[in-house]
């Protein structure tokens, strides 16, 4: 029997995605080569960073969002149980994990699950109505315009300049919609190299937005 969802409910209930999330992500870069994992190309903006890049950058944004940005809401005594928050979340690397320290595939999937089973961890233990109800003061980035159309609520430009009000619940949805945007990118790096893709890719996220790049290689 399913029972209706309500503001007490558990965060999961509106995200039960993330419980297939990995096992999505790892079965599409299962066997790749170090060759295809580091394959890119400046004739494409997407193809700029490899699929190890990407997955990457997957893996660290979950920590820059959960632990630096929501860190004092979520963890406010740091029991997030993350040991290398630097290395994860904050490292020299643009938007992505210590590269001299995770770049084995099987190192970079291993913190992705890991960041995903936070995420997982959050959404069991919080409420709907607190993810609905806490609030981020974000950058407004130049995307940020076409991205909103894929949130119907909890994301609004601030009277702040440059600033974005988001919600904890939009937040996981941020991270979901990043997730599936940046797997349907290996899959177009898959193509470009003339492999095959494996997974269907979720139609929802930024990918699908009219305005978003699409081209193929």
């Amino acid at each position: 029997m399913t029972h209706p969802v309500t503001g007490a409910s558990p965060g999961i209930a509106i995200f039960p995605e993330y419980e297939s999330l990995y096992d999505l992500i790892a079965s599409e870069v299962a066997g790749l080569s170090d060759e295809h994992l580091d394959f890119h190309s400046p004739r494409w903006e997407w193809a700029e960073w490899s699929i190890r890049r990407q997955l990457s950058h997957m893996s660290s944004l979950i920590y820059r969002w959960l632990i630096l940005r929501w860190g004092d809401t979520l963890f406010p005594g740091g029991e997030h149980g993350v040991e290398d928050v630097p290395g994860l979340a904050d490292s020299r690397f643009d938007r992505r994990m210590d590269e001299d320290r995770y770049w084995e595939l099987a190192v970079v999937l291993r913190q992705l699950e890991r960041g995903i089973d936070l995420a997982q961890r959050v959404l069991r233990e919080r409420s709907v109505d607190f993810l609905r109800s806490n609030t981020y003061l974000m950058d407004w980035r130049a995307q940020w315009p076409l991205m909103i159309k894929s949130h119907e609520t909890g994301v609004t430009p601030s009277p702040e300049p440059g600033k974005g009000v988001m919600t904890l619940e939009a937040t996981m949805r941020h991270i979901y919609f990043e997730e599936t945007t940046h797997l349907y990118n290996i899959q177009r790096l898959k193509r470009a190299q003339g492999l095959p893709t494996v997974v269907r890719v979720p139609r929802v996220g930024y990918w699908t937005l009219d305005g978003w790049d699409t081209s193929e290689p």
